[in-house]
């Protein structure tokens, strides 16, 4: 048996006790299983952790060495083995290897140097940005710019990542194309989406009478070469490296939206808080580690308790787009069928990433969620000060519902009527941000990168790939080349025929 089997065994073999008896026996739980760290105070005492557990996960992380990875991710080694290549996302925010971070502050000081001349009229007076990408190089500004944005803001914002024709509808009714910065964000530069979407923000430009839409337009991308081939001057290409994944990529060029829209300063603002959790996740030993404890308990519900699914609500309007950013970042990082090594994984992969908004999920999905036969941790996100000038009793209803909500999870309430008995004893933890600003916002988001690479580093997986994404992509591209050679299925033959 290896070590990591040995622990493994000893986390599935821990007899759970109920959560009330946890809090009842340990007096000193709550204390040992929250966290504060760059303005977030993380709350895991509702969830089945003990010291047993946790000593356990600490051996496990041991055994599958994720210090050593922990170091190799830092330093910029070719920790991501399939593609051969390092994960430099954290260079982006000064944490790395001299030469990297060296790149990214030049790199961030020609965005700089971009919003300096678009702000002082270089492109023309700009009134509106259409950002145009898909994955994430749109989920990360579009989530970024509307929960800091709301605030009297510069520009006019529209982010379009999806290629249905409709989504263009909008940003082209209400912007006018002559004041229209098109910015367009695709790591290859030839993402099929992204380019079909310029192609049309291009004609609707032309259309206009606008005299030089490409003046107009911004590339970010990791292959400035095929930007400048599209048509855009390479004074206005911001490349990032190719290190820098995707559903990582915020921190980089990709961030130039948002630096645009909100400010240099609140850029940098988050970068730095991100940079705090960062060092939080470097230096702190795995049983105070946010990143660390949070991920022992996402493993310990889906490989011991075999819950598929993971829940998070945020209890603040501006963090809405929350869970859709999280499903892109720990489901394509962390759903896997083979480990690092190229083997079949025999554990289960990432949990399905789900949720919403309260207080509006509790009248849609909360009934499952206390009552229903299955077991799903909950995560609820929520701000201590209120952000709005409405009456305090929205902020405060808002806070005392989720509150009130992981309490209820927990306890329950017995009742011989068996349809209004609460089993209770249901987990959730709860981040609270004293407020949210860009670097408390840098340092959710960094949190849950690192949580997503304990995650993957515990399964023996490689977080910083993507192929499953690849196969369909394939597919489309031939059936709108028209091979008649591709072998399809008689159901796909007939929707095409259907619809083509």
């Amino acid at each position: 048996m290896s070590d990591s089997e040995h622990y493994w065994q000893a986390i599935a073999s821990t007899k759970p006790q109920r959560l009330t008896a946890l809090f009842d026996t340990d007096p000193d739980r709550l204390d040992r299983l929250t966290v504060e760290e760059a303005g977030l105070y993380f709350d895991f005492s509702k969830t089945h952790l003990d010291g047993a557990l946790v000593e356990a996960f600490e051996g496990l992380a041991g055994a599958q060495e994720l210090g050593k990875k922990r170091d190799a991710l830092f330093a910029g080694e070719p920790i991501n083995i399939s593609e051969g290549r390092a994960a430099e996302h954290m260079a982006q925010r000064g944490q790395g290897a001299p030469d990297s971070v060296a790149l990214a502050r030049t790199l961030h000081m020609r965005m700089r140097a971009l919003i300096d001349a678009i702000e002082a009229g270089a492109l023309g007076e700009i009134r509106h940005i259409l950002h145009l990408g898909i994955g994430g190089s749109a989920l990360g500004p579009d989530f970024v710019i509307d929960a800091l944005g709301r605030d009297d803001p510069a520009y006019d914002v529209a982010v379009v990542s999806n290629v249905d024709g409709a989504a263009l509808e909008g940003p082209f009714t209400l912007f006018d194309p002559e004041y229209t910065l098109v910015v367009i964000a695709s790591k290859s530069f030839t993402t099929a989406e992204t380019m079909l979407n310029a192609e049309s923000a291009l004609q609707w430009m032309r259309n206009a009478g606008v005299v030089d839409p490409f003046g107009q337009m911004v590339a970010l991308t990791a292959q400035p070469d095929a930007a400048v081939a599209f048509g855009i001057d390479q004074t206005r290409v911001l490349p990032f490296p190719d290190t820098v994944g995707g559903r990582y990529s915020l921190w980089s060029s990709i961030g130039f939206p948002i630096a645009l829209a909100l400010g240099w300063e609140a850029f940098e603002q988050m970068l730095e808080g991100a940079a705090a959790m960062d060092r939080h996740f470097r230096f702190t030993e795995w049983n105070r580690n946010a990143p660390a404890l949070a991920a022992f308990a996402d493993l310990y519900y889906a490989q011991t308790r075999r819950a598929e699914t993971r829940a998070i609500f945020a209890y603040e309007e501006r963090l809405r787009l929350l869970p859709s950013y999280l499903q892109q970042l720990e489901m394509e990082s962390n759903g896997k069928a083979a480990n690092a090594d190229g083997q079949p994984l025999t554990r289960a992969s990432s949990p399905i990433v789900w949720g919403g908004v309260g207080t509006d999920a509790q009248h849609a999905v909360f009934q499952l969620l206390h009552q229903g036969t299955h077991l799903v941790p909950v995560e609820f996100v929520a701000v201590a000060e209120a952000h709005d000038h409405r009456d305090p009793a929205h902020h405060e209803q808002l806070l005392v519902n989720c509150f009130a909500q992981g309490s209820a999870l927990m306890t329950g309430r017995a009742s011989d009527d068996p349809a209004r008995h609460f089993a209770g004893d249901r987990p959730s933890s709860t981040i609270l941000l004293e407020r949210l600003d860009p670097a408390s916002l840098g340092a959710l988001l960094a949190f849950y990168e690192h949580r997503t690479f304990v995650n993957a580093a515990l399964l023996g997986i490689n977080p910083f790939d993507q192929f499953g994404v690849e196969l369909g992509k394939d597919i489309a591209r031939a059936i709108a080349g028209d091979e008649d050679t591709l072998e399809l299925d008689a159901s796909t033959r007939a929707l095409i025929d259907r619809a083509l």
